[in-house]
């Protein structure tokens, strides 16, 4: 039996497959997951290395701002739907997993003209513009954040399923804070603060971040600072014995088993790590993200209190090193924001949606 996942774009769209489709194996190791994703997406990079089959269509995404430039998106879908057609004649799909980018819209699209049942899971508090379109026809939609639902149109309530998002659940047993401070080098008494910008790293966190570490951190707090590797040769310089430097954190759990409070962007894979650790977050969104989605996040977790919302616009080592010294100084603050995370922690999500998928096909 061969269940397609169709996604990408980023690493938000294509790492909850895997996710899923990991799990999927585990419980089924007889079913095969399929990967559709788009050549100029990160999937061209991550899925060799998977294991998993996977075809790569040459898919464009809507072009906002360039307008006559969606002649490509429209001639990319017209190949990618026969490429999607000669998938299928070999072996038609039970199900197809939707999780986000033009890759799955397509997919999505063929599945709904061929009578083949299809499944969401959306990334965002405001979904995308493909988990909006198509839920209508999804057996069932698995939601990252609760605050999307009402944004979908969907036949029934009974199709959003409140999942939350499907991430490589945290290692059992986890690490002891003791022993990940040790893994660092840092003192037992450290307040570690975390700053992660993502895969590619931010250069407005990291350029803040720098002249806060030079202007002096607080007593006690020390840094794990994961720049990037486009611009860590720009910053490996600021090691100490209170900062460490690293282009990318990989493995992440004795950093996450570590941290006191992390300053990270906003993005749902980012975040659904954060709270399956009960960090407390200082979330600065980026804001050339799609649809702004990164800072409707941000602003939906600072409203639940689950978070501390920092626009990119107001960002300077001042305003950082105010809003971390005033968080690490308030441990009830502290407190109530990692009881906040905690509470929408979803560490088994991946493992819930795949027993949901595999009824369903």
């Amino acid at each position: 039996m061969r269940i397609v996942f169709a996604g990408g774009g980023t690493g938000g769209h294509l790492y909850p497959g895997l996710a899923i489709a990991r799990a999927v194996q585990r419980l089924r190791p007889d079913i095969q997951p399929f990967f559709v994703g788009a050549r100029r997406g990160v999937e061209r990079d991550v899925l060799p290395g998977t294991g998993f089959p996977f075809v790569l269509l040459d898919l464009h995404p809507l072009y906002r701002s360039k307008v006559w430039n969606n002649w490509r998106t429209v001639a990319g879908l017209i190949t990618a739907w026969r490429g999607i057609g000669r998938l299928v004649r070999e072996e038609r799909p039970a199900l197809i997993v939707g999780t986000g980018g033009y890759a799955a819209g397509a997919a999505l699209a063929y599945g709904i003209a061929h009578g083949i049942p299809i499944v969401e899971q959306t990334g965002d508090s405001v979904p995308s513009l493909t988990a909006r379109l198509f839920s209508r026809w999804a057996r069932e939609v698995y939601l990252s954040f609760p605050e999307s639902a009402k944004h979908l149109r969907v036949k029934s309530a009974d199709v959003l399923v409140d999942t939350g998002a499907p991430i490589e659940p945290p290692p059992d047993p986890r690490p002891s804070r003791e022993a990940a401070l040790r893994a660092w080098r840092f003192p037992a008494d450290a307040i570690v603060v975390l700053v992660y910008g993502g895969s590619q790293g931010s250069l407005s966190i990291n350029t803040a971040v720098r002249d806060w570490i030079k202007a002096g951190l607080p007593p006690k707090v020390h840094v794990i600072w994961a720049t990037g590797k486009k611009t860590f040769e720009e910053f490996a310089s600021i090691e100490s014995d209170r900062v460490r430097v690293r282009p990318y954190l990989s493995p992440i759990a004795d950093s996450y088993a570590a941290t006191n409070l992390a300053v990270a962007r906003a993005g749902t894979m980012t975040l659904a790590e954060l709270f399956a650790w009960n960090i407390p977050a200082l979330l600065i969104p980026l804001p050339t993200a799609a649809a702004d989605h990164q800072t409707k996040n941000a602003v939906t977790l600072a409203s639940a209190g689950a978070a501390i919302y920092l626009p990119q616009s107001t960002l300077t080592a001042e305003s950082l090193g105010r809003s971390v010294s005033g968080l690490l100084g308030d441990p009830a603050k502290l407190g109530a924001l990692a009881r906040a995370a905690a509470a929408r922690a979803r560490p088994r999500a991946a493992d819930q949606i795949a027993r949901r998928i595999i009824a369903l096909a």
